[in-house]
């Protein structure tokens, strides 16, 4: 893949503040999958989240892509979307992602995915290459094997007991703002992006009374532990995906390192070399939060990807 321009400091257009997305819902596999679109034109961007997150997570880059078609996912579990019963494999994630874009009829994606996110979209286009265009994977959860601790931030530390101590109910979104914002990794997000964060990963409880994570405790933990799915993992297929990529990529841990988790990179650090045609951008000042920490930054990446995609239509 040719080198890129430099990444522009220049600030981003942006939507209109009082611009929100079309919320929408399709039965896909048996379950309910809810999205969110944002008005635009040209290659349509799908983006998907991490683990635990939610599609309004990407509230901030969509804003930094107007005139652009946007379509952001609750993966199953997440969001708005259904909750079944476990277990999550990670391979059911990519075939409600395939299916979703198949029964939209979208095609020359330009899919864009974090964390767990990122071997989602990647494993959809193995499954549907000819509705794609282009990858940007944002330190995506692609290695070579399972650690035993866990998949999620590749640093020997694993987050199977953390979430599930994760709190549950919440009186309000301004408190859990304030409970989080302090905390890594929170206090190193942009602006903004902690509320979207908390704004649209609650939903009233089933009492009446307060709130709850969009994401259960439950859902979080069994998706961490679902990425060995029966059907194989996407590293052993990395040759079929057979068009343009970019990897960006969080510090890897050097061997042997017990470092804090998702403060260094899940990703495998010879991903994009693997890739049949992959663009390696590694950020090693930034932590597994790329998007979070650098709305800007991903935003240009993901106007490059599209308008490549654009350009090779003349």
């Amino acid at each position: 893949m040719p080198e890129p321009q430099p990444f522009s400091e220049r600030p981003l257009p942006r939507r209109p503040d009082d611009e929100q997305p079309a919320e929408f819902r399709r039965e896909i596999g048996g379950i309910t999958l809810a999205g969110f679109e944002w008005a635009g034109d040209g290659p349509p961007i799908v983006m998907t989240h991490g683990t635990g997150f939610h599609a309004r997570v990407w509230d901030s880059i969509a804003r930094r892509l107007p005139g652009r078609r946007v379509i952001a996912l609750d993966l199953r579990g997440h969001g708005r979307s259904s909750k079944p019963d476990e277990p999550y494999w990670w391979s059911k994630f990519s075939d409600d992602t395939a299916g979703l874009i198949e029964a939209l009829d979208l095609r020359e994606v330009v899919g864009v995915g974090h964390s767990m996110g990122g071997y989602t979209i990647a494993d959809a286009a193995r499954r549907a290459l000819d509705r794609f265009a282009a990858l940007v994977l944002i330190d995506p959860t692609i290695m070579r094997s399972r650690p035993s601790t866990g998949p999620a931030n590749g640093s020997g530390s694993g987050p199977l007991d953390f979430v599930s101590k994760r709190r549950n109910e919440w009186g309000s979104v301004e408190e859990m703002v304030e409970r989080f914002a302090p905390r890594f990794p929170y206090n190193v997000w942009a602006p903004g992006i902690l509320d979207d964060y908390a704004r649209y990963g609650l939903l009233p409880a089933p009492s009446g009374e307060g709130l709850i994570l969009a994401c259960p405790p439950k859902v979080e933990a069994a998706v961490y532990a679902g990425r060995e799915s029966p059907d194989g993992d996407l590293s052993q297929h990395l040759d079929a995906l057979r068009l343009p990529a970019r990897v960006l990529r969080a510090r890897a841990p050097e061997p042997g390192e017990q470092a804090a988790p998702f403060t260094v990179s899940p990703t495998m650090p010879d991903l994009a070399e693997r890739l049949p045609d992959a663009l390696d951008v590694p950020l090693p000042h930034l932590s597994h939060f790329i998007p979070m920490e650098a709305p800007d930054l991903v935003a240009w990446h993901i106007i490059e990807a599209t308008d490549a995609v654009e350009a090779a239509r003349r």
